[in-house]
C-alpha cells in the first residue's frame, strides 16, 4: 500500500485519514499545530468506536490508529507517494498550502485536490507538476459514503488518473467521473439547495425545522438542506457558494447574509456545537 499524505485534519480530512487507514494504508496526518492534531486522532478514535452502532463495519481504534502518524507543516510528507488536500475552499490558503508542497514533496507524487468546488486546473497551475494534480470530492462522512467525484484537471496525464483510480478502489470507493467546472456535478446543485433553503429562514418564510420537514416528508430525503448545512459546516457552505458566485458571475449563486452572519457569529454547524440546529447538549 502507498504511503499517503493527509492535508488538514478537518472534519474532511479526519474522514479520509480514516478511510485510508482502515483499509490497509499508511498514512501521515498533517495540519499546523499539535493541538489540532491530538483532537484529530482523539476524533478518529470515537469515530472508530461508534461505526458500528451506526451502521459500518466494527473497527480496532488501535489498529486504526497504528496505521496514522502525524507532523506539522509540508516537509512532514515530503515522501509521500501520494498527497490529498483538504484545507477550507479559501483559494488564497490552498494557493499557498499548494506552493509549500510542490517545493517539498519528490517529483513524482500525485497531488489530489479534495475540493466541492475550485477548479482542478486553476489548482495545477501553481505547481510545477499539473500533470500530476487531480480532483476528488469526497463527501461526508467520507468512510460511509461509497462514491466520490473524479475531476481531472486540463493537463492531468492517464498515468494520474489511473493511480488515483487504484487508490479509490482500494478505499472501497467508485469513481464517478466529472468534467472540471467549477461546482462539478453535486456542488452546482446542492450549494444552490442549500444557499435558497438559508434564504427561505432568513425572510422569515420558514424557520430552519420546517425548510427540512418538507424535504425529509414530502420528498423523503433522509436530511433536510439545513441539516446537511450544519454537517458540512455553515462556514464550508458559505466559501464554496462564493467560489460559485465568483467563477460564473452568476446573480443565482449570490451567497446568502445569513450564511455570513452565521460563519462570522462562529455557528458553523456540527463541528462548532451550533448552526441551525443547537448540538450543545448532544
Amino acid at each position: 500500500m502507498s504511503v499517503v499524505g493527509v492535508i488538514g485534519a478537518g472534519v474532511m480530512g479526519v474522514g479520509v485519514a480514516q478511510n485510508l487507514a482502515q483499509t490497509g494504508h499508511e498514512v501521515i496526518l498533517v495540519d499546523t499545530s499539535e493541538a489540532i492534531l491530538a483532537e484529530a486522532l482523539a476524533t478518529i478514535r470515537h469515530n472508530c468506536r461508534m461505526s458500528r452502532l451506526l451502521g459500518g463495519p466494527a473497527l480496532d481504534a488501535d489498529a486504526v490508529l497504528a496505521k496514522i502518524s502525524v507532523g506539522v507543516g509540508a516537509d512532514s510528507v515530503a515522501k509521500a507517494d501520494v498527497i490529498i488536500e483538504n484545507v477550507t475552499e479559501n483559494w488564497d490558503i490552498k494557493r499557498a498550502v499548494y506552493r509549500e508542497l510542490d517545493a517539498a514533496c519528490g517529483p513524482d507524487t500525485v497531488f489530489i485536490v479534495n475540493t466541492s468546488a475550485i477548479p482542478i486546473t486553476k489548482v495545477a497551475s501553481v505547481t510545477s507538476r499539473p500533470a500530476q494534480v487531480i480532483g476528488v470530492h469526497f463527501m461526508n462522512p467520507v468512510p460511509a459514503k461509497p462514491a466520490v467525484e473524479l475531476i481531472p484537471g486540463f493537463h492531468t496525464s492517464p498515468e494520474t488518473i489511473l493511480r488515483t483510480k487504484e487508490l479509490l478502489t482500494a478505499m472501497g470507493k467508485k469513481a464517478i467521473p466529472v468534467k472540471d467546472a467549477c461546482g462539478f456535478i453535486s456542488n452546482r446543485v446542492l450549494m444552490l439547495t442549500v444557499n435558497e433553503a438559508a434564504y427561505l429562514v432568513y425572510e422569515g418564510v420558514a424557520d430552519a425545522e420546517a425548510v427540512d420537514e418538507v424535504f425529509r416528508s414530502c420528498f423523503g430525503h433522509p436530511m433536510g438542506p439545513l441539516q446537511t448545512a450544519d454537517l458540512i459546516g455553515v462556514d464550508t457552505i458559505l466559501y464554496s457558494v462564493e467560489v460559485l458566485y465568483e467563477h460564473y458571475s452568476d446573480s443565482k449563486y449570490r451567497p446568502c447574509p445569513l450564511l455570513r452572519q452565521m460563519t462570522d457569529a462562529g455557528l458553523h454547524g456540527r463541528k462548532s456545537g451550533r448552526g441551525f440546529y443547537d448540538y450543545s447538549t448532544g
